[in-house]
């Protein structure tokens, strides 16, 4: 298949909301590893144990399990919404993209391990920040952020609730990205941006998989 066909497909309107979800995928992944890598290395540096070959293979998978896990949340949130749509005659109803969120959070958050319950924890947060009323200007400077100690011990959610809070969280977060975005915290937009509404838009081959147009 010649370059110019290729870039011709791509550029086909009928084959964009498939191709989408494609390049979803591959921003979720990239981002996944973006986030998740240095996060992992600092953690590990400040606060890992064992030899130097443990902590890397640490830092290793809870990279890989992020970036695979949001590039297969991108596409089950996206393919669902597809779906529905095309149920409904070509049309976006309200619920749709808290059904998609619900069921892929289920799937790909629902279980409970030190990547997911971080992830979960910090879209819960954003979905609750949001119903804070707003204020008419806008931030000024980034919100900063502090680490407490505490000589308690933290105890992990119970297994069973915490996939239903994973799966409502997620459908929330997405519902809300959709419908009400000027009430998410601007650093959480931009990477909503960047996964859901950057990858819908590419001019050729390079755009479609390196990077955004």
């Amino acid at each position: 298949m010649s370059m110019a066909l290729l870039n011709e497909i791509i550029a086909n309107p009928a084959y964009h909301d498939y191709l989408a979800i494609l390049k979803g995928a591959r921003n979720g992944f990239v981002y996944g590893v973006k986030v998740r890598f240095p996060h992992a290395l600092v953690m590990s540096i400040l606060f890992g144990r064992g030899d130097w070959q443990t902590r890397a293979k640490n830092i290793l998978r809870a990279t890989k399990q992020h970036a695979f896990n949001l590039a297969k949340f991108v596409t089950i949130y996206k393919s669902l919404l597809l779906l529905q749509k095309k149920m409904n005659k070509g049309k976006e109803r309200s619920l749709d993209t808290f059904i998609a969120g619900l069921i892929g959070g289920y799937v790909v958050f629902g279980e409970r391990n030190a990547v997911n319950e971080q992830i979960v924890l910090y879209v819960v947060s954003r979905v609750v920040a949001s119903f804070i009323p707003r204020a008419t200007a806008g931030y000024k400077t980034a919100p900063d952020s502090a680490l407490a100690s505490s000589a308690v011990k933290p105890l992990p959610p119970n297994s069973k609730y915490f996939t239903v809070f994973a799966a409502l969280s997620w459908g929330a977060v997405m519902w809300l990205f959709r419908h009400r975005g000027e009430t998410i915290q601007p650093g959480m937009f931009n990477s909503m941006k960047y996964l859901y509404l950057d990858s819908n838009a590419w001019k050729d081959l390079r755009t479609l998989f390196w990077h955004n147009t």
